[in-house]
């Protein structure tokens, strides 16, 4: 088995317990994950980037959210404690365990990035909601009690936070699709 196939089946297993454990069974890998790798190897096409280091990366991005480790708010700082740990055990070590262990470490916003790596973990990362729009919604209803302006507001605000975090060069090519989701979903 390769590095990136047992690294997957660990996340895989991690969110098995996670989903197990949660009171409202919530997949990470259903949910989130497989949007990010997805989004992250498209761009890592289109980018010409390290596929290997992208879509570790991407596997490991959320993985302190999955561990239940630390605050929501340094999950990437406490993911790349964990992703360490994980890189290590498989044997992946060297430059491009760092490589991977930055675009954990900087994945919540284009603008921390360094490398076309991180850049497509990051926008990957936002692109992914805009493929999950029930996630989004979900997130957005716990937050308002429900009440539809607080809702559409509260979507507005989210989509634009995430479109204006991407890099800008995904912001350019994600730019008609994102107008034609907030023209549906948020409504004109």
């Amino acid at each position: 088995m390769d590095t990136v196939e047992a690294i997957r089946n660990e996340v895989l297993e991690e969110i098995e317990k996670y989903k197990n454990e949660s009171e409202d069974y919530y997949d990470f890998w259903e949910e989130h994950i497989k949007y990010v790798v997805s989004e992250a190897l498209a761009l890592a096409d289109e980018y010409d980037a390290d596929k290997e280091i992208v879509e570790l990366g991407a596997l490991l991005h959320d993985i302190a959210l999955i561990k239940k480790l630390g605050e929501r708010k340094d999950h990437h700082i406490n993911g790349e404690i964990l992703a360490k740990e994980i890189l290590m055990r498989n044997g992946y070590v060297g430059e491009k365990s760092e490589q991977v262990l930055a675009c954990v470490r900087n994945h919540r916003s284009s603008k921390n990035a360094s490398s076309i790596e991180e850049i497509c973990v990051c926008d990957a990362d936002i692109l992914a909601h805009f493929d999950n729009i029930p996630m989004i919604f979900s997130n957005i209803i716990r937050q308002s009690s429900a009440n539809l302006g607080g809702v559409r507001k509260g979507l507005k605000e989210s989509f634009e936070k995430d479109y204006n975090d991407l890099s800008e060069k995904t912001k350019i090519a994600f730019s008609d699709r994102y107008q034609l989701i907030c023209e549906i979903v948020i409504g004109k």
